[in-house]
């Protein structure tokens, strides 16, 4: 076996940070040999996290690319938006490979992204060498490439279950609506009203209705598989549970009102054939969050309403896994031209 990889996570000690931690403990090729917090340097990791007692127990570093070169090859970025577009440019010029989880490198317009974001955007120069990382639709980018920019968690389930149908031109674009439900861990560890147990407990909300920073990450890339622009309608909804993500997806459908669930579903395998985490499900059978927790696995199943003429296609996803963790592992391993299945060979935990 090869010298392993070695790696740094700068964002240690929020949730996305410490799923890396727990996903590349088990993985052959790649070594955690650095953990950042600008917040809680010199502190150990175990302080934060106690369920880390005997795994990881190192001392958090401080953010300094000349330190974290010194220890590492490849640095994951799982820092709140703003943070990585400052700390990129320092780390690429010292010479590491970079995977980015924030969502400062996913949109190509620094306008687009000041809009949406409210933050001022990266330079230019540095948004176009990024490499948009969903590995199922761009894999073959991904590949050999130094620079990486993990896609969202509402993004990677709604594209995964869209794309195939877009690119194939057997739904309407233009009639998209995505009905989205996430666990409270994607809001981040830090205290907040909205994730309060007492407000959160026996509730179910909508937020950020037409306003969410992923819309136009999401069409980006349908406007990509559509090759013409596609604007879609995209509602978010938090649920009172810890992971997990459902999109439920609507759509007219383009061709005659015979087309069927078996139509859908050969579409979608043949076209994930040798993507070994996308799981189509069998006619008659919706995937539901619990199914793949704790995995990398994105489950997509398909309800066709010949009455109406319209799909429901319900895509689900861990969001710490693969909606970030995860999927950022994946993209290692094709950044460095490994199996992409390395290190994520487990199967989702049930009940």
């Amino acid at each position: 076996m090869s010298e392993k990889v070695k790696v740094a996570i700068v964002g240690s000690t929020g949730y996305g940070g410490v799923e890396l931690i727990r996903l590349l403990a088990s993985h052959p090729l790649a070594e955690v040999t650095s953990v950042i917090s600008s917040s809680s340097a010199g502190t150990p990791i175990t302080e934060g996290y106690p369920h880390l007692i005997g795994i990881s127990e190192e001392l958090l570093d401080d953010v300094d690319p000349a330190g974290i070169k010194a220890k590492a090859d490849v640095v994951f970025l799982a820092t709140p938006a703003g943070v990585a577009a400052k700390l990129a440019p320092g780390l690429l010029q010292a010479g590491l490979k970079i995977i980015d989880l924030s969502g400062d490198f996913r949109l190509k317009q620094p306008a687009v992204y000041e809009q949406w974001y409210k933050k001022p955007a990266a330079d230019e120069d540095f948004l176009q060498k990024a490499v948009f990382g969903l590995a199922e639709i761009y894999g073959e980018s991904v590949k050999g490439a130094d620079f990486i920019s993990n896609p969202g968690c509402y993004p990677t389930a709604t594209l995964l279950g869209l794309v195939p149908a877009v690119k194939a031109g057997l739904i309407d674009p233009a009639t998209i609506i995505i009905d989205a439900k996430s666990g409270v861990s994607g809001a981040g560890r830090g205290a907040s009203l909205g994730t309060h147990y007492s407000e959160l407990n026996e509730n179910f909300k909508a937020y950020k209705l037409n306003q969410h920073q992923h819309i136009p990450e999401i069409e980006m890339v349908l406007s990509d598989a559509a090759d013409k622009p596609v604007i879609s309608t995209f509602s978010t909804h938090l649920v009172p549970m810890t992971r997990g993500i459902m999109s439920t997806m609507y759509a007219s459908i383009t061709s005659d009102a015979s087309v069927s669930n078996a139509d859908f579903i050969k579409l979608y395998r043949e076209f994930y054939q040798g993507r070994p985490f996308v799981r189509v499900r069998p006619e008659g059978q919706l995937p539901a969050t619990k199914e793949v927790w704790g995995s990398n696995y994105c489950d997509i199943g398909f309800a066709v309403d010949a009455r109406t003429g319209r799909v429901t296609i319900v895509s689900v996803i861990d969001n710490l896994v693969k909606g970030a963790a995860g999927q950022a592992i994946q993209n290692l391993n094709l950044m460095m031209g490994w199996d992409e299945t390395l290190g994520l060979q487990f199967v989702p935990v049930y009940p």
